[in-house]
């Protein structure tokens, strides 16, 4: 079943799970991930298209959460990716997704977004925009202040065939792209955006290196292509102990002297200092 609440913690992790693999659905909810992508798009092959999209339908109306259910439940977020809107598979999955809330659907993403406009008419949920193209991203301010938008995606892979990029396994060619991902959800008063895909799902050593890249960089989620990713993703993403004592212990300094600039190991703590020990200890989920 679908759990009627979002999770009460920032996603780190998103998972797609094709809409033409309906066998999956309920591993990938079970799989640990933050959110679950329900996939009409990439994932699907065009002559499976609109049975993914009646598999994902009957799916969402089986495990519709029970209004009854105990408040506290809680589960991952569920999102569909529908086809983008200059295929010809756009308004039929509009028509077929209507009243998502209903059906335990926290959100809608939308691929090859381009422009504000492309989010005018879609059903009342959150948007999770896909920035995958040179016009997207020149856009993505506009874009991440539409209403509804609730984080920005990168779409790393389409996006270096747009603009004819062929990023080696650092990636450092995207970089300056990313930095304006970032900067486009920030000024958009938006959480950090989604990391795109690390296709090698079952190599730990170059997913750990790609999530703690895009943390450094100043993304604050990841998608995911197979479950196994999910745990080493948010172990990525967990601060070291080391980070978390001296984060705590830089509040603790700033505490003691009511929030003023404090001495701690020979630096000086004041408020950046202060706010960078908050977003780590905001990023620990140890307990």
């Amino acid at each position: 079943m679908l759990n009627e609440l979002p999770p009460p913690l920032p996603i780190r992790t998103l998972l797609f799970v094709p809409g033409s693999r309906p066998e999956r659905f309920a591993k990938a909810i079970a799989s640990g991930a933050d959110a679950v992508i329900l996939d009409l798009e990439d994932a699907v092959a065009a002559t499976d298209k609109v049975m993914a999209r009646d598999a994902v339908c009957a799916w969402l109306k089986a495990s519709a959460p029970n209004q009854h259910a105990a408040p506290e439940r809680v589960g991952p977020f569920v999102i569909v990716r529908i086809n983008a809107r200059d295929t010809p598979y756009f308004h039929d999955d509009l028509a077929a997704l209507q009243n998502l809330r209903a059906l335990g659907v926290h959100g809608l993403m939308l691929p090859k977004c381009d422009q504000a406009s492309d989010l005018l008419a879609l059903p009342d949920v959150g948007y999770w925009p896909m920035i995958e193209s040179a016009r997207g991203l020149a856009n993505a301010e506009a874009i991440g202040s539409a209403p509804g938008v609730q984080r920005l995606v990168f779409g790393s892979f389409d996006f270096q065939v747009d603009l004819g990029l062929d990023a080696d396994a650092s990636e450092t060619e995207l970089a300056p792209y990313r930095a304006q991902l970032v900067l486009s959800s920030r000024l958009a008063g938006l959480a950090a955006p989604v990391d795109g895909v690390t296709t090698a799902w079952n190599d730990d050593a170059v997913l750990t290196q790609a999530v703690q890249r895009a943390l450094r960089q100043g993304f604050g989620a990841k998608l995911c292509i197979h479950p196994r990713q999910i745990p080493v993703v948010h172990a990525a993403m967990q601060p070291s102990e080391a980070e978390l004592l001296h984060a705590r212990r830089v509040l603790e300094a700033a505490l003691a002297v009511d929030g003023a600039a404090v001495a701690l190991d020979s630096s000086m703590v004041d408020r950046p200092i202060i706010l960078r020990a908050q977003a780590v200890l905001g990023r620990n989920r140890s307990g």
